[in-house]
């Protein structure tokens, strides 16, 4: 007979909650993925289950598959693993609706592999507990499946119709300003668009995007969603069609019925279309906006990925000068050295530039304090999980997982000139649920 699950001193059982939403408000405050997880609290008390662990994607789609949800994968792997890794045991799920969880198939095989991977699991919705395990269990997550998949069709098309609509019209985009124009999206600003126009007689003369980026940062230029200026954005800025007045949807030059040439939008352009043309063609089509669309990576054939097992986790924590730490990501590449091959490095077109690190040393650092030996340390993972990874049978996208379900990010402290030897020390970690963990060392 299988076992039952695991009760809490209240005779209660552990549950996890969950919480996504596809855009945050216009505040950026997080009301509605703090509203689901007050309601599956809720929820979980009037059917025997309490909350013991909180997941969170806020503003995250979960309709394409390119879109990331690290704490849904988060979820998925301590179901897998059956608990969390300070909140103890979890027999259960709970969400405010099954279309939080999924809405793709593959999502929703994974969620119930998972969930399932552990006997007398169960799944509380708000019309009660869900048995997984059975075929009504099945069906009832299927038919909320398929229910998911035709409203995102649907409103994906409606979406795509009124974008459409709007472009024929000659309408600007209804996303935040693009740079080079004011809040109403058809005037100039002043400042902006004299920096396309100088960024684009640069290229076409020649000149090279990171030059222009690194101008940029010195002037104290940011984007319009705060961000650093680099050379793929100023890539993207320049070759948009709307510098010249012409409007696009959906990576597509739109063209007048009427006269058969591209529509012009209402807006006042930086440019004329022949110096558009002219700078479009200084690049190879991967960087064309025109090949990427607004927001989209670059086509090159394949799907970018990363190259090495740290990248994406590792920041710069250099000082700057102005006061605070640089954050930049830095990114890894090749070096000439046999003992480090590769470094991660904060570039300086897009952050301080004063901060590189050896490559191996950054994920030796990592392992030790993955598995801290006989010591104390802030996680202590399954053996099997040590084994694995130690042995060299662990593959590079699972130990991607493994990091990711335990820090946030590492924050790179520089080094001293002249030293040659390694300091794990420079690789500060910034643990996830880093609460709990606090919580828990003060209970012991």
């Amino acid at each position: 007979m299988d076992p039952m699950p695991h009760v809490t001193e209240g005779g209660l059982i552990p549950v996890a909650s969950y919480a996504r939403t596809s855009q945050d408000t216009r505040h950026g405050d997080a009301r509605g993925v703090r509203n689901q997880h007050r309601i599956n609290e809720r929820t979980a008390l009037d059917h025997g289950c309490v909350v013991v662990a909180t997941y969170t994607d806020n503003a995250r789609g979960a309709t394409k598959d390119d879109r990331e949800r690290p704490a849904f994968d988060h979820l998925l792997a301590d179901l897998h693993r059956g608990h969390a890794f300070t909140a103890g045991p979890i027999d259960g799920v709970v969400a405010v609706a099954d279309d939080r969880l999924y809405r793709r198939p593959d999502d929703f095989i994974r969620f119930m592999a998972a969930l399932t991977a552990h006997p007398r699991r169960v799944y509380v919705g708000r019309d009660g507990l869900r048995d997984p395990y059975t075929k009504a269990g099945l069906l009832e997550g299927a038919a909320s499946l398929e229910g998911a998949v035709a409203e995102g069709r649907m409103r994906s098309r409606r979406v795509q119709d009124w974008h459409w609509s709007r472009a024929m019209d000659g309408l600007p985009h209804s996303a935040p300003r693009p740079f080079g124009w004011l809040e109403d999206r058809q005037t100039l600003h002043a400042v902006e668009s004299e920096l396309v126009r100088k960024a684009i007689e640069h290229r076409i003369a020649g000149g090279s995007m990171g030059e222009v980026a690194r101008e940029w940062v010195a002037l104290g230029v940011s984007g319009t969603r705060g961000g650093r200026p680099n050379p793929q954005t100023v890539t993207q800025i320049i070759t948009a069609p709307r510098v010249c007045g012409f409007r696009a949807n959906r990576g597509v030059l739109l063209i007048d019925p009427e006269t058969d040439r591209p529509l012009v939008g209402a807006w006042q352009a930086i440019v004329p279309p022949e110096q558009w043309v002219a700078v479009c063609a200084t690049f190879s089509a991967g960087s064309l906006y025109m090949h990427r669309g607004p927001l989209s990576p670059r086509l090159t054939g394949r799907k970018a990925g990363p190259k090495y097992v740290a990248s994406g986790f590792v920041r710069c924590g250099a000082e700057l000068a102005e006061g605070g730490v640089c954050g930049q990501l830095m990114g890894g590449g090749k070096s000439g050295s046999r003992k480090s091959p590769y470094n991660y490095v904060c570039a300086s077109g897009r952050g301080c530039g004063r901060c590189a690190i050896s490559g191996p040393l950054v994920e030796e650092a990592i392992e030790r304090l993955l598995f801290p030996g006989e010591g104390p340390g802030r996680v202590r993972l399954p053996e099997p999980i040590r084994q694995r990874w130690q042995s060299g049978e662990m593959a590079f996208e699972e130990k991607r997982r493994v990091i990711s379900s335990v820090f946030d990010h590492f924050v790179i402290k520089p080094g001293r000139k002249g030293s040659t030897s390694w300091d794990h020390s420079r690789v500060v970690p910034v643990w996830k649920w880093a609460d709990r963990i606090k919580a828990a060392e003060l209970a012991a």
